[in-house]
């Protein structure tokens, strides 16, 4: 059942793990953000230079300042937008 999968994919990422999920076109790796271990698992995983960045997906532009340090005006236009 979907609902006992998302909670099973709730878990790994609290956990510390990293999981992988559908998006429109191709399958997403992804795992909480603020788990600085997690998110070595992904590149480790994707043979990916750390000095790529990686997509960050948040529910609302608010979350932005714990992320980045510093937000230009201009994103919350595009955000807004």
């Amino acid at each position: 059942m979907l609902k006992d999968e998302v909670a099973r994919a709730f878990k790994v990422i609290q956990e510390g793990g990293i999981i992988l999920y559908p998006t429109d076109t191709i399958w997403g790796i992804g795992c909480d953000a603020s788990n600085t271990e997690a998110i070595k698992k992904i590149y480790h995983l994707k043979q990916r230079d750390e000095a790529k960045s990686m997509l960050l997906l948040l529910d609302t532009d608010a979350k932005l300042p714990s992320y980045i340090s510093e937000v230009p005006d201009l994103a919350y236009d595009l955000i807004e937008f």
